[in-house]
């Protein structure tokens, strides 16, 4: 089979190379990898020294067909279109049995401490696949487990209700198409901060820049200003998503593209009753409920690139000139 591997914590280092095909032992699955999306964990693993095994191959998220089955395995059989939950979990620690696999005490997330999903096959625990409808759409299949369920996760972590407002910082990228949808699903009049005006067609009730989403949160609450704020790009937007919050607001994160390193003026936080949230990832009962309702969903793609465009394609994922989504094709 074709894979992209790497061996050196360096882009360039990024090459395709013929692999056996992967044998599945008991309990686990061989899927044919039709799509994977590229995400910024894709470039940082690439970049990383904590990988393994090496030679590595990347691919954080992806979906397939059912190829072959280990003995053991009785969920699902040849054939069956899936989805991967990209989380590793033992499934035996006290977060595991409370339902929180994305934080495994003796975890990791696929395609950083196991080999991914970029190459013509892969081989997964059966317990980390979910069927999908036989008329799948590949595009959102495989935008499901990294750019849906992160933004799905933060937004039930960030206690987001019905009649709420709710401000996506980035709502062009990855995450942010998601929360933009997840957040109407879920009830709430949703302000979108991009420079992109399609995101209005998500569902946004209002698209604004950072330079003036303070003034039309103002004047959308009539003062009351924002319930929840999603902003997974850090430093750089940091001190006006926070000043966006209204009494007794949540403000979330699961990322920081622009830097970490931020300040806060604690009178602020207490005598306003904030609450400041970290998210990750998601579980797999939220990744069930996302296929369920993938028929609500959709996802703008930016450039489809072959397996053999790896370099290319996580390149693009920073360009200025991106304006969607990035996904590799890897078979049909």
């Amino acid at each position: 089979m074709r894979a992209i591997v790497f061996e050196k914590s360096d882009l360039n280092d990024l090459r395709v190379v013929e692999l056996s095909r992967p044998k599945p032992n008991p309990h686990e699955v061989v899927i044919r990898v039709v799509e994977s999306g590229v995400n910024p964990v894709d470039y940082y693993t690439v970049t990383s020294r904590w990988v393994k095994p090496m030679p590595h191959i990347p691919g954080a998220e992806f979906a397939g067909i059912v190829e072959e089955v280990g003995d053991h395995v009785s969920t699902v059989k040849p054939g069956d279109k899936v989805v991967v939950y990209g989380r590793v979990f033992d499934g035996t620690c006290d977060l595991c049995l409370a339902s929180m696999e994305n934080l495994c005490r003796n975890g990791g997330i696929v395609g950083i401490v196991t080999n991914g999903g970029w190459a013509e096959y892969a081989v997964v625990p059966d317990r980390n696949l979910i069927k999908l409808p036989s008329d799948v759409n590949w595009d959102l299949a495989a935008s499901l487990p990294v750019a849906a369920l992160t933004s799905y996760h933060a937004l039930r972590e960030a206690n987001l209700r019905a009649g709420e407002t709710l401000v996506v910082f980035g709502a062009s990228g990855n995450t942010g198409q998601f929360a933009v949808q997840l957040g109407k699903l879920m009830g709430a009049r949703v302000i979108a901060v991009s420079g992109k005006s399609w995101v209005s067609e998500l569902g946004a009730d209002y698209v604004a820049s950072i330079n003036n989403v303070k003034d039309m949160v103002e004047k959308a609450t009539d003062g009351r200003m924002a319930d929840v704020v999603v902003d997974p790009l850090g430093e750089r937007t940091w001190s006006v998503s926070v000043s966006l919050l209204g009494r007794g607001g949540r403000w979330v994160t699961f990322g920081q593209l622009t830097g970490g390193e931020v300040k806060i003026q604690l009178s602020l936080l207490y005598s306003n009753q904030f609450k400041l949230i970290g998210s990750t990832g998601g579980t797999r009962r939220e990744l069930l409920e996302l296929v369920n309702i993938m028929g609500k969903l959709k996802v703008k793609v930016d450039k489809y690139y072959e397996l053999s465009e790896a370099r290319e394609a996580l390149t693009r994922l920073f360009s200025p000139q991106r304006n969607g989504r990035i996904m590799i094709k890897i078979s049909v």
